[in-house]
Protein backbone atom coordinates (compact mmCIF):
# COMPACT_ATOMS: atom_id res chain seq x y z
CA UNK A 1 0.00 0.00 0.00
CA UNK A 2 1.20 3.65 -1.02
CA UNK A 3 0.40 6.76 0.35
CA UNK A 4 1.48 10.42 -0.03
CA UNK A 5 3.01 13.00 3.11
CA UNK A 6 2.14 16.65 1.37
CA UNK A 7 5.15 18.60 2.94
CA UNK A 8 6.03 22.45 2.58
CA UNK A 9 8.52 21.29 -0.43
CA UNK A 10 6.17 19.29 -1.89
CA UNK A 11 4.52 16.05 -2.16
CA UNK A 12 6.93 13.01 -0.94
CA UNK A 13 6.19 9.30 -1.45
CA UNK A 14 5.83 6.85 1.30
CA UNK A 15 6.17 3.45 0.73
CA UNK A 16 4.03 2.17 3.67
CA UNK A 17 5.36 -1.09 5.63
CA UNK A 18 3.80 -0.20 9.49
CA UNK A 19 2.98 2.42 11.27
CA UNK A 20 4.77 5.06 14.00
CA UNK A 21 5.25 3.18 17.18
CA UNK A 22 2.96 5.79 19.10
CA UNK A 23 0.60 5.70 16.44
CA UNK A 24 0.71 9.41 15.03
CA UNK A 25 1.84 11.50 12.47
CA UNK A 26 3.38 13.67 15.05
CA UNK A 27 5.79 10.71 16.74
CA UNK A 28 7.95 11.59 13.36
CA UNK A 29 11.55 11.17 15.12
CA UNK A 30 10.63 10.32 18.87
CA UNK A 31 8.82 7.08 18.26
CA UNK A 32 9.51 4.15 15.94
CA UNK A 33 9.07 4.96 12.31
CA UNK A 34 9.20 1.99 10.38
CA UNK A 35 7.74 3.58 6.68
CA UNK A 36 10.46 4.53 4.29
CA UNK A 37 10.33 8.20 3.03
CA UNK A 38 11.67 8.59 -0.25
CA UNK A 39 13.28 12.07 -0.44
CA UNK A 40 15.08 13.24 -3.62
CA UNK A 41 17.91 16.39 -3.82
CA UNK A 42 16.03 19.00 -5.76
CA UNK A 43 18.79 21.66 -5.21
CA UNK A 44 22.51 21.58 -5.05
CA UNK A 45 24.76 24.25 -3.96
CA UNK A 46 28.47 24.27 -3.70
CA UNK A 47 30.02 26.70 -1.13
CA UNK A 48 33.92 28.37 -0.63
CA UNK A 49 34.80 27.57 3.07
CA UNK A 50 38.21 27.49 5.34
CA UNK A 51 39.05 24.75 7.36
CA UNK A 52 39.97 24.74 10.93
CA UNK A 53 44.34 25.39 10.68
CA UNK A 54 46.08 25.27 8.13
CA UNK A 55 48.11 23.01 5.37
CA UNK A 56 51.65 22.71 5.37
CA UNK A 57 54.40 21.47 3.40
CA UNK A 58 55.70 17.96 5.59
CA UNK A 59 58.37 17.62 3.64
CA UNK A 60 59.76 21.33 3.78
CA UNK A 61 59.36 21.42 7.42
CA UNK A 62 60.69 17.80 8.48
CA UNK A 63 63.99 19.37 6.43
CA UNK A 64 64.71 21.27 9.48
CA UNK A 65 62.58 25.15 9.12
CA UNK A 66 62.47 26.67 11.98
CA UNK A 67 59.49 28.77 12.22
CA UNK A 68 59.58 32.60 11.91
CA UNK A 69 56.33 33.57 14.39
CA UNK A 70 53.18 31.59 13.06
CA UNK A 71 54.69 30.95 9.32
CA UNK A 72 57.71 29.41 7.65
CA UNK A 73 59.40 31.80 5.66
CA UNK A 74 61.10 29.41 2.48
CA UNK A 75 60.49 28.27 -0.36
CA UNK A 76 57.73 25.04 -0.25
CA UNK A 77 59.41 21.83 -1.78
CA UNK A 78 55.33 21.54 -2.96
CA UNK A 79 55.01 22.61 -6.40
CA UNK A 80 50.85 23.09 -5.30
CA UNK A 81 51.43 25.91 -3.14
CA UNK A 82 53.20 28.70 -2.98
CA UNK A 83 53.48 28.67 0.79
CA UNK A 84 54.95 26.16 3.27
CA UNK A 85 51.84 26.93 5.26
CA UNK A 86 48.95 28.14 3.38
CA UNK A 87 45.15 28.51 4.48
CA UNK A 88 43.17 25.28 4.44
CA UNK A 89 40.31 25.27 2.33
CA UNK A 90 37.09 23.71 2.26
CA UNK A 91 33.77 23.36 -0.07
CA UNK A 92 30.56 22.63 1.79
CA UNK A 93 28.01 20.66 -0.28
CA UNK A 94 24.76 21.64 0.29
CA UNK A 95 21.83 19.79 -0.26
CA UNK A 96 18.11 20.73 -0.50
CA UNK A 97 16.06 17.93 -0.22
CA UNK A 98 12.32 17.93 -1.74
CA UNK A 99 10.54 18.92 1.37
CA UNK A 100 12.81 22.06 2.38
CA UNK A 101 15.29 19.80 4.63
CA UNK A 102 19.02 20.85 3.93
CA UNK A 103 21.71 18.40 4.26
CA UNK A 104 25.18 19.39 4.33
CA UNK A 105 28.64 17.91 4.05
CA UNK A 106 32.47 20.17 3.78
CA UNK A 107 34.98 18.59 1.35
CA UNK A 108 38.23 19.11 3.12
CA UNK A 109 41.91 17.79 2.82
CA UNK A 110 44.59 16.80 5.51
CA UNK A 111 47.12 19.49 6.83
CA UNK A 112 50.03 17.32 5.14
CA UNK A 113 48.20 17.19 1.86
CA UNK A 114 50.31 15.53 -0.95
CA UNK A 115 52.48 13.78 1.46
CA UNK A 116 52.76 10.13 2.55
CA UNK A 117 50.86 8.97 -0.68
CA UNK A 118 47.88 11.52 -0.09
CA UNK A 119 45.89 13.41 -2.65
CA UNK A 120 47.80 16.81 -3.71
CA UNK A 121 46.20 19.90 -2.08
CA UNK A 122 42.55 20.69 -2.05
CA UNK A 123 42.39 24.89 -2.89
CA UNK A 124 38.82 25.30 -2.92
CA UNK A 125 38.92 27.56 -5.88
CA UNK A 126 40.04 24.99 -8.21
CA UNK A 127 37.61 22.45 -7.71
CA UNK A 128 34.00 24.08 -7.63
CA UNK A 129 33.62 24.68 -11.40
CA UNK A 130 35.06 20.68 -11.67
CA UNK A 131 32.58 20.16 -9.17
CA UNK A 132 29.69 21.96 -10.55
CA UNK A 133 30.47 20.03 -13.78
CA UNK A 134 30.92 16.34 -12.94
CA UNK A 135 28.91 16.13 -9.17
CA UNK A 136 25.72 18.67 -9.42
CA UNK A 137 24.26 16.73 -12.75
CA UNK A 138 24.32 13.55 -10.87
CA UNK A 139 23.23 14.69 -7.58
CA UNK A 140 19.92 16.42 -8.48
CA UNK A 141 16.94 14.36 -8.43
CA UNK A 142 18.69 11.26 -6.29
CA UNK A 143 16.77 9.60 -4.15
CA UNK A 144 18.12 9.86 -0.30
CA UNK A 145 16.79 6.98 1.11
CA UNK A 146 19.51 4.87 0.60
CA UNK A 147 23.16 5.85 2.31
CA UNK A 148 25.32 2.49 1.15
CA UNK A 149 24.07 2.83 -2.66
CA UNK A 150 24.65 6.72 -2.93
CA UNK A 151 28.33 6.45 -1.30
CA UNK A 152 29.45 3.68 -3.55
CA UNK A 153 28.73 5.39 -6.57
CA UNK A 154 30.15 8.88 -5.50
CA UNK A 155 32.92 7.30 -3.84
CA UNK A 156 34.11 5.11 -7.36
CA UNK A 157 32.88 8.33 -9.30
CA UNK A 158 35.36 8.39 -12.50
CA UNK A 159 35.91 11.11 -15.60
CA UNK A 160 37.39 11.44 -18.51
CA UNK A 161 39.98 13.98 -16.51
CA UNK A 162 40.30 11.74 -13.44
CA UNK A 163 40.39 8.00 -13.03
CA UNK A 164 38.37 8.91 -8.87
CA UNK A 165 37.61 12.83 -7.97
CA UNK A 166 40.23 13.99 -5.11
CA UNK A 167 39.53 12.45 -1.65
CA UNK A 168 38.01 16.05 -0.31
CA UNK A 169 35.10 15.75 -2.68
CA UNK A 170 34.20 12.14 -2.59
CA UNK A 171 34.82 13.11 1.58
CA UNK A 172 32.20 16.12 1.31
CA UNK A 173 29.62 14.83 -1.04
CA UNK A 174 29.12 11.51 1.00
CA UNK A 175 28.76 13.55 4.04
CA UNK A 176 25.93 15.58 2.95
CA UNK A 177 24.18 11.85 1.15
CA UNK A 178 24.76 10.31 4.58
CA UNK A 179 22.96 13.62 6.24
CA UNK A 180 20.21 13.76 3.93
CA UNK A 181 19.75 10.04 4.59
CA UNK A 182 19.29 11.02 8.10
CA UNK A 183 17.22 14.00 7.48
CA UNK A 184 14.96 11.54 4.93
CA UNK A 185 14.34 8.85 7.81
CA UNK A 186 13.82 11.43 10.83
CA UNK A 187 16.45 9.76 12.45
CA UNK A 188 20.47 10.58 13.90
CA UNK A 189 23.32 10.26 11.60
CA UNK A 190 23.90 7.23 14.08
CA UNK A 191 21.10 5.28 13.79
CA UNK A 192 21.12 5.69 9.94
CA UNK A 193 25.38 3.86 9.93
CA UNK A 194 24.03 1.21 12.87
CA UNK A 195 20.86 0.58 10.56
CA UNK A 196 23.13 -0.02 7.06
CA UNK A 197 25.78 -1.70 8.48
CA UNK A 198 24.41 -3.87 10.83
CA UNK A 199 26.49 -2.17 13.81
CA UNK A 200 25.15 -0.82 17.59
CA UNK A 201 25.15 2.42 18.49
CA UNK A 202 27.10 3.04 21.74
CA UNK A 203 25.26 5.15 24.45
CA UNK A 204 28.54 6.04 26.06
CA UNK A 205 30.83 8.73 24.99
CA UNK A 206 34.26 7.39 23.17
CA UNK A 207 37.54 8.33 24.22
CA UNK A 208 38.18 12.07 22.70
CA UNK A 209 42.12 12.47 21.56
CA UNK A 210 43.08 15.78 21.57
CA UNK A 211 46.22 17.79 19.71
CA UNK A 212 47.79 20.26 20.90
CA UNK A 213 49.54 21.64 18.20
CA UNK A 214 52.65 23.96 18.64
CA UNK A 215 51.32 25.51 21.53
CA UNK A 216 52.40 22.11 23.50
CA UNK A 217 52.70 23.52 26.81
CA UNK A 218 49.75 25.53 27.67
CA UNK A 219 47.31 23.21 25.65
CA UNK A 220 48.52 20.19 27.74
CA UNK A 221 46.66 22.36 30.79
CA UNK A 222 43.68 22.65 28.94
CA UNK A 223 43.24 18.94 28.23
CA UNK A 224 44.03 17.99 32.03
CA UNK A 225 41.35 20.98 33.43
CA UNK A 226 38.83 19.26 30.98
CA UNK A 227 39.87 15.76 31.50
CA UNK A 228 40.56 14.80 27.89
CA UNK A 229 40.81 10.81 27.87
CA UNK A 230 43.56 10.99 24.99
CA UNK A 231 46.32 13.31 24.75
CA UNK A 232 48.81 15.18 23.76
CA UNK A 233 49.79 14.83 20.05
CA UNK A 234 52.47 17.01 20.46
CA UNK A 235 53.10 17.73 16.82
CA UNK A 236 56.46 16.46 16.94
CA UNK A 237 57.26 17.02 13.12
CA UNK A 238 60.62 17.96 12.59
CA UNK A 239 64.09 16.47 14.14
CA UNK A 240 64.86 19.51 16.40
CA UNK A 241 61.76 19.22 18.43
CA UNK A 242 63.26 15.44 19.44
CA UNK A 243 66.84 16.74 19.92
CA UNK A 244 70.42 15.13 18.38
CA UNK A 245 70.25 12.00 20.70
CA UNK A 246 66.02 12.12 21.51
CA UNK A 247 66.77 14.29 24.61
CA UNK A 248 64.04 17.42 23.69
CA UNK A 249 60.73 14.86 23.25
CA UNK A 250 62.37 12.96 26.73
CA UNK A 251 62.15 16.03 28.52
CA UNK A 252 58.51 17.03 27.15
CA UNK A 253 57.41 13.74 28.08
CA UNK A 254 58.58 14.12 31.60
CA UNK A 255 56.96 17.29 31.68
CA UNK A 256 53.44 16.12 30.08
CA UNK A 257 53.75 13.21 32.77
CA UNK A 258 54.81 15.60 35.84
CA UNK A 259 52.13 17.75 34.86
CA UNK A 260 48.93 15.30 34.84
CA UNK A 261 49.96 14.54 38.35
CA UNK A 262 50.59 17.94 39.74
CA UNK A 263 46.81 19.53 38.10
CA UNK A 264 44.57 16.50 38.39
CA UNK A 265 42.24 16.27 41.29
CA UNK A 266 42.46 12.75 41.93
CA UNK A 267 44.58 9.40 40.59
CA UNK A 268 41.06 8.50 38.96
CA UNK A 269 42.34 10.70 35.99
CA UNK A 270 44.67 9.12 33.96
CA UNK A 271 44.82 9.45 30.47
CA UNK A 272 46.57 8.13 28.24
CA UNK A 273 49.79 9.45 26.07
CA UNK A 274 49.88 9.28 22.84
CA UNK A 275 52.46 11.12 20.71
CA UNK A 276 53.19 11.85 17.03
CA UNK A 277 56.42 11.83 16.15
CA UNK A 278 55.86 12.02 11.94
CA UNK A 279 59.19 9.56 11.33
CA UNK A 280 61.25 12.09 13.00
CA UNK A 281 63.04 9.32 15.15
CA UNK A 282 64.15 7.34 11.96
CA UNK A 283 65.52 10.35 10.94
CA UNK A 284 67.34 10.83 14.74
CA UNK A 285 68.56 7.45 15.21
CA UNK A 286 69.20 6.50 11.60
CA UNK A 287 66.43 3.95 11.17
CA UNK A 288 68.35 2.01 13.35
CA UNK A 289 65.28 -0.04 14.57
CA UNK A 290 67.59 -1.72 18.13
CA UNK A 291 68.37 2.55 18.98
CA UNK A 292 64.67 3.50 18.55
CA UNK A 293 63.51 0.51 20.47
CA UNK A 294 66.09 1.12 23.61
CA UNK A 295 65.01 5.09 23.49
CA UNK A 296 61.07 3.76 23.06
CA UNK A 297 61.97 1.75 26.29
CA UNK A 298 63.28 4.60 28.01
CA UNK A 299 60.00 6.81 27.29
CA UNK A 300 58.04 3.88 28.12
CA UNK A 301 59.36 4.61 32.23
CA UNK A 302 59.74 8.37 31.88
CA UNK A 303 55.85 8.16 31.51
CA UNK A 304 54.95 5.62 33.45
CA UNK A 305 52.24 4.82 35.09
CA UNK A 306 50.85 6.30 32.01
CA UNK A 307 50.15 4.23 29.17
CA UNK A 308 52.59 5.11 25.93
CA UNK A 309 51.69 5.26 22.27
CA UNK A 310 53.99 6.43 19.45
CA UNK A 311 52.32 7.61 15.97
CA UNK A 312 54.25 6.80 12.90
CA UNK A 313 57.96 6.49 15.08
CA UNK A 314 59.70 6.14 11.59
CA UNK A 315 58.47 7.08 7.80
CA UNK A 316 59.82 4.18 5.18
CA UNK A 317 58.57 5.49 1.85
CA UNK A 318 56.45 3.47 0.91
CA UNK A 319 53.69 1.43 1.65
CA UNK A 320 55.15 -2.05 1.91
CA UNK A 321 58.64 -0.57 3.32
CA UNK A 322 56.59 1.14 6.54
CA UNK A 323 54.62 -1.71 7.39
CA UNK A 324 58.01 -3.87 7.35
CA UNK A 325 59.66 -0.96 9.48
CA UNK A 326 57.15 -0.67 12.13
CA UNK A 327 56.39 -3.88 12.14
CA UNK A 328 59.83 -4.74 12.67
CA UNK A 329 59.83 -2.47 15.96
CA UNK A 330 56.64 -3.66 16.88
CA UNK A 331 58.37 -7.70 16.94
CA UNK A 332 61.83 -5.84 18.95
CA UNK A 333 59.35 -4.02 21.70
CA UNK A 334 57.57 -7.58 22.27
CA UNK A 335 60.64 -8.98 22.47
CA UNK A 336 61.93 -7.03 25.41
CA UNK A 337 58.69 -6.61 26.98
CA UNK A 338 58.47 -2.92 26.37
CA UNK A 339 54.78 -2.12 26.00
CA UNK A 340 54.44 0.99 24.08
CA UNK A 341 52.23 0.69 21.44
CA UNK A 342 52.83 1.83 17.61
CA UNK A 343 50.06 3.44 16.23
CA UNK A 344 50.22 3.49 11.75
CA UNK A 345 49.41 7.07 10.04
CA UNK A 346 51.51 7.84 6.87
CA UNK A 347 51.15 5.13 4.03
CA UNK A 348 47.88 3.90 5.96
CA UNK A 349 45.56 6.09 3.79
CA UNK A 350 42.66 4.22 1.95
CA UNK A 351 40.58 1.35 2.82
CA UNK A 352 42.96 -1.20 1.31
CA UNK A 353 45.53 0.31 2.90
CA UNK A 354 44.09 -0.15 6.01
CA UNK A 355 43.63 -3.44 5.16
CA UNK A 356 46.77 -4.45 4.34
CA UNK A 357 48.05 -2.43 7.21
CA UNK A 358 46.14 -4.85 9.71
CA UNK A 359 46.50 -8.22 7.74
CA UNK A 360 50.52 -7.88 8.56
CA UNK A 361 49.85 -6.98 12.12
CA UNK A 362 52.83 -4.18 12.13
CA UNK A 363 50.88 -1.77 14.92
CA UNK A 364 48.65 -1.79 18.00
CA UNK A 365 46.60 0.96 16.25
CA UNK A 366 45.87 2.36 13.24
CA UNK A 367 44.57 5.85 12.08
CA UNK A 368 41.76 5.97 9.90
CA UNK A 369 42.12 9.51 9.03
CA UNK A 370 38.52 9.85 7.27
CA UNK A 371 39.26 12.90 4.88
CA UNK A 372 41.99 10.48 2.99
CA UNK A 373 39.98 7.67 2.99
CA UNK A 374 37.72 9.43 0.18
CA UNK A 375 33.75 8.43 0.89
CA UNK A 376 33.23 8.44 4.47
CA UNK A 377 31.50 4.98 3.97
CA UNK A 378 35.20 3.88 3.83
CA UNK A 379 35.69 5.21 7.45
CA UNK A 380 32.79 3.43 8.25
CA UNK A 381 34.04 0.27 6.85
CA UNK A 382 37.52 0.70 7.83
CA UNK A 383 36.96 1.07 11.73
CA UNK A 384 34.84 -2.00 11.48
CA UNK A 385 37.64 -3.92 9.67
CA UNK A 386 40.12 -2.97 11.78
CA UNK A 387 37.96 -4.17 14.67
CA UNK A 388 37.98 -7.59 13.19
CA UNK A 389 40.73 -8.29 12.70
CA UNK A 390 41.90 -7.25 16.49
CA UNK A 391 43.54 -3.69 15.99
CA UNK A 392 42.30 -0.62 17.92
CA UNK A 393 41.00 1.77 15.57
CA UNK A 394 41.81 5.46 15.70
CA UNK A 395 38.85 7.37 14.15
CA UNK A 396 41.10 10.43 13.37
CA UNK A 397 41.37 13.07 10.84
CA UNK A 398 42.64 16.58 11.13
CA UNK A 399 42.93 20.39 12.28
CA UNK A 400 42.26 21.68 8.38
CA UNK A 401 38.49 19.73 8.97
CA UNK A 402 35.25 21.73 9.65
CA UNK A 403 32.28 21.79 11.84
CA UNK A 404 30.25 19.91 9.85
CA UNK A 405 32.86 17.10 9.47
CA UNK A 406 33.79 16.93 13.04
CA UNK A 407 30.28 16.52 13.66
CA UNK A 408 29.47 14.04 11.46
CA UNK A 409 32.48 12.05 12.20
CA UNK A 410 31.29 12.19 15.60
CA UNK A 411 27.97 10.42 14.90
CA UNK A 412 29.48 7.84 12.50
CA UNK A 413 32.01 6.92 15.61
CA UNK A 414 28.48 6.59 18.28
CA UNK A 415 27.48 3.61 15.46
CA UNK A 416 30.92 2.10 14.63
CA UNK A 417 32.75 1.95 18.19
CA UNK A 418 36.59 2.68 17.30
CA UNK A 419 38.78 2.94 20.31
CA UNK A 420 38.67 6.87 19.82
CA UNK A 421 38.40 9.46 18.05
CA UNK A 422 40.18 12.93 17.53
CA UNK A 423 38.85 16.21 18.36
CA UNK A 424 38.79 18.30 15.48
CA UNK A 425 39.27 20.81 13.78
CA UNK A 426 41.84 23.97 14.65
CA UNK A 427 44.87 22.92 16.89
CA UNK A 428 43.63 25.10 20.17
CA UNK A 429 41.45 22.32 21.59
CA UNK A 430 39.15 24.39 23.54
CA UNK A 431 37.13 24.42 19.49
CA UNK A 432 37.64 21.02 18.33
CA UNK A 433 37.08 19.07 21.95
CA UNK A 434 34.40 21.31 22.81
CA UNK A 435 32.48 20.28 19.19
CA UNK A 436 33.63 16.55 19.35
CA UNK A 437 32.45 15.90 22.98
CA UNK A 438 29.47 17.86 22.57
CA UNK A 439 28.28 16.22 19.79
CA UNK A 440 28.57 12.71 21.55
CA UNK A 441 26.89 13.92 24.31
CA UNK A 442 23.76 15.38 22.48
CA UNK A 443 23.31 12.26 20.42
CA UNK A 444 23.34 9.98 23.64
CA UNK A 445 20.81 11.96 25.43
CA UNK A 446 18.55 12.14 22.41
CA UNK A 447 18.59 8.61 21.62
CA UNK A 448 18.75 7.84 25.17
CA UNK A 449 15.23 10.34 25.69
CA UNK A 450 14.00 8.73 22.87
CA UNK A 451 14.00 5.29 23.75
CA UNK A 452 12.25 6.53 27.35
Amino acid sequence: MNSTIQTDGGVSQVAQKGIYESGSVEAVGLGRWEAEVILKVKQVIFAKGYGGFFFDDQAAIRAGLVPDGFVYKATPRDPSTKRVRAPAEAVSVILILEDGQIAIGDCCAVQYSGAGGRDPLFQASGFISWMEEHIKPKLLGIDCSSFKANARIFDSLATPERSVAHTAIRYGVTQALLDATAKTEHRTIAEVVANEYDTAVSHKPIRVFAQSGDNRYDNVDKMILKGVDVLPHGLINSPDKVGPVGEKFKEYVVWVRKRIVDLRIDESYSPELHFDVYGTLGIVFNNDDPRIVDYLGVLEKTAAPFQLRIEAPVDAGSREGQVEALGEIRRLLLKKGIRVEIVADEWCNTLEDIRFFAENSCADMLQIKPPDLGGINNTIEAVILCKAAGVKAYQGGSCTETDISARICTQVSLATQPYQILAKPGMGVDEGFMIVQNELERTIQRLDKAAD
